[in-house]
């Protein structure tokens, strides 16, 4: 039996195999003495054969005592201010409260169906609970890699539908631009139609960001909640200025700072930037639409153009070409005209088709004994 005294993620633990089970116990006593005096008790505790823990102190920490270090030392060191936000509020409303008295390695499989339950019966969506498992899933896999369980539970996600999204026509883009005629709104809604960046990013949009010689943008900023970072993935992209764009940007006076700046010289918030949007929605008698719908815009109709997905997601900014192919089906194609074959089928001789699909070689195939060449080719099809 080993025994060693281990700092893990400034905590000092106990840690040892004993009868082929292996236990890690956190010290009482938070420091390298504490924890080598409190080996040496638990060594003596098996030399006389009596219980290593009382009931009431167990060797793996629970969900909530694990979540409060785990979200100080990674979530605040490795993410954004509004992810930090959205897992603290996740842990605190939804998973804290179903999970937190378990120890990490008494959750279960079981226990997450249970939860996926629980949380659909309240009327959450299943995006929704997939998000509250990602974040749970994080914890437990950040609990292994720090040592502190063996393993994690396997966390089937929900079936989540492709989610609707709305877009503006180019007649309702004009009508919404012809009602925004202050600055700096008419420009920052014009910005967004062309460019199809993020309310954040456009709240965050610098001078020192634009290039209009080049007449390029360089999305390097995002602002949540008043706090500046970095964009979504944090990646820097570079989409090109309009040439209505460019003569938006020209006749803005100042060219320092920040590009949307509100009447009384600040900088434009969430809440403002949302309430203008809709009062134009209303003189423009169109529907109320939120910020993200003018980047569906942009990129809806950039893919009905003809323009390549590759292109319009590097425009976006995506991750992955996944995350745009929701807009292919805008897309021009010539398969309306091709599947128009099948309509000149009936008053066609079988060679016709073969012709207009270039599959004239068939006619050389060998066919077993019994069967008709015409018979062959429309088994094939």
């Amino acid at each position: 039996m080993n025994m060693s005294a281990r700092k893990l993620h400034g905590s000092w633990w106990v840690d040892f195999h004993y009868e082929r089970k292996r236990h890690r116990i956190r010290s009482p006593e938070n420091s390298k003495v504490g924890a080598t005096a409190y080996e040496s008790i638990l060594r003596q505790r098996l030399v006389r054969g009596e219980p290593l823990m009382s009931k009431n102190q167990p060797t793996i920490p629970t969900l909530k005592e694990f979540a409060r270090q785990w979200f100080e030392t990674y979530v605040v060191t490795n993410n954004k201010p509004s992810e930090q936000r959205n897992k603290r509020i996740h842990l605190a409303r939804h998973l804290l409260p179903f999970f937190g008295k378990l120890r990490l390695d008494e959750i279960t499989r079981a226990h997450i169906e249970q939860y996926k339950t629980h949380k659909i019966g309240e009327g959450l969506a299943p995006k929704s609970v997939n998000n509250h498992l990602g974040i749970l899933s994080k914890c437990l896999r950040c609990a292994v890699e720090w040592e502190v369980i063996d393993k994690t539970p396997r966390m089937g996600t929900l079936r989540v539908p492709p989610p609707p999204f709305d877009f503006l026509s180019p007649r309702e883009s004009q009508m919404l631009l012809e009602a925004a005629t202050d600055y700096p709104w008419g420009t920052m809604l014009l910005t967004a139609l062309r460019t199809g960046m993020r309310l954040g990013e456009l709240l965050a949009l610098d001078w020192n960001d634009i290039d209009l010689e080049r007449r390029i943008i360089a999305v390097r900023h995002s602002r949540v909640d008043g706090i500046t970072g970095s964009p979504k993935n944090n990646k820097v992209r570079y989409v090109p200025i309009s040439s209505e764009l460019l003569t938006a940007f020209y006749a803005i006076p100042t060219r320092t700072g920040y590009v949307f700046v509100a009447s009384h010289g600040k900088a434009v918030t969430k809440n403002i930037a949302a309430w203008h949007l809709n009062k134009y929605c209303k003189q423009s008698n169109l529907r109320h639409i939120g910020w993200h719908t003018l980047r569906h815009t942009f990129a809806s109709q950039l893919a009905s153009s003809g323009v390549p997905l590759r292109m319009v997601q590097e425009f976006l900014g995506h991750s992955t070409l996944q995350m745009t192919v929701r807009y292919a089906h805008l897309a021009p194609s010539s398969l309306a005209d091709t599947i128009d074959i099948l309509d000149m089928l009936p008053n066609r001789q079988p060679e016709t088709f073969w012709a207009l699909s270039g599959q004239q070689g068939q006619k050389n195939l060998v066919l077993p004994s019994g069967t008709s060449d015409n018979h062959s080719r429309y088994a094939d099809i």
